[in-house]
């Protein structure tokens, strides 16, 4: 039997009857209970391999599993913190152990600690990850809903030319030429921190993303318009190889307490450093650009995405509008005296 602790919890390690190493949390600091555990869990294991019965799968199972097989995926760190923040909950649980009492109790304690947005992001991996154990694995025959809180409609932040101006100007320089930059091309602030040189064109005015460095996991090529190139002109000899940097070194992160002072000082509110993606691709739209066009420009992965800025696009139904002028002025005649 091997039980060690991992800060304050007794874990369990043992070789199954198959010769796989089975590693798990007892969920517990008590070594007596851990070691019961430990004998209940082995003595499943004997019966799977001797008996054929079907193994009882843990969550720390499911959620070990669901790594490996999503550890391409764009926020797979993310994935990560959600699961540790998960473990308070079904760390010391059995696939079916956890019923939908225990689903809603998860999210409506994550929604008093933070919001329905960010609840339902945890909730849809919870799912996620109890929808494979099922329907892929077959660790379990059924499990839970997971249902999803209503989320209210936010419009879409984004600043006019006047409030962009004044935001860059109260801007120290290096956060002020990658706000800057970002407003040129649309970029997502990590793609614009780490932009290398070998990632620019500016003979034929093009940068790429590669697939690795991108949230849809394709490659995005972006457009280099004149203030975009301008912008790398001026930083042409500043770093051997990336294009903005602080101190020599990139800049991970910018929502810093200067931009917080910077916004403060400009009397913008709720505004976000991603909130300049929006504005990008408002721009684009209150300028005639296609709804398709900022798609491919941005790389959203889906159109449903861009839908969020046709409010902003009412040009082509002028003409529309227009059909039905002058029937007020009939309206008023025929009314009756």
């Amino acid at each position: 039997m091997a039980l060690y602790k991992r800060h304050d919890t007794w874990w369990i390690a043992f070789t199954a009857p198959n010769s796989e190493r089975i590693r798990c949390s007892s969920g517990t600091r008590n070594k007596q209970q851990a070691r019961e555990f430990h004998d209940k869990l082995k003595s499943e294991y004997w019966r799977v391999h001797k008996l054929g019965d079907k193994p009882r799968r843990s969550w720390q199972e499911a959620a070990i599993r669901w790594l490996q097989d999503t550890e391409n995926k764009a926020d797979h760190r993310k994935d990560i913190a959600k699961l540790r923040w998960f473990d308070q909950f079904l760390g010391d649980l059995f696939l079916d152990q956890i019923d939908r009492d225990l689903v809603d109790h998860i999210g409506q304690h994550k929604k008093l600690e933070s919001s329905a947005s960010t609840a339902n992001r945890y909730l849809a991996l919870l799912r996620a990850i109890l929808r494979a154990a099922c329907d892929e694995w077959e660790w379990v025959e059924k499990v839970p809903r997971a249902k999803l809180f209503r989320e209210p409609k936010i419009r879409i932040r984004y600043l006019t030319q006047a409030q962009a101006a004044r935001l860059l100007s109260e801007l120290p320089p290096h956060l002020a030429v990658m706000a800057a930059f970002t407003l040129a091309t649309g970029l997502r602030q990590s793609n614009v921190s780490y932009l290398k040189w070998d990632q620019v064109d500016q003979l034929r005015g093009v940068a790429w993303i590669h697939p690795d460095q991108s949230k849809s996991r394709k490659a995005i090529s972006v457009p280099l318009n004149k203030d975009a190139l301008t912008i790398l002109r001026k930083r042409q000899d500043c770093h051997p190889v990336y294009v903005f940097t602080y101190r020599d070194k990139p800049v991970a992160r910018t929502s810093t307490k200067a931009w917080k002072s910077a916004l403060a000082r400009t009397g913008i509110e709720n505004f976000r450093w991603h909130d300049l993606r929006h504005t990008w691709a408002s721009w684009h739209v209150q300028n005639g650009t296609s709804l398709q066009e900022p798609q491919e420009l941005g790389g959203w992965s889906s159109f449903s995405m861009v839908l969020r800025y046709a409010h902003l696009a009412c040009d082509h139904l002028k003409a529309a509008s227009q059909r039905i002028e002058g029937n007020i002025d009939t309206i008023r005649r025929c009314r009756p005296r």
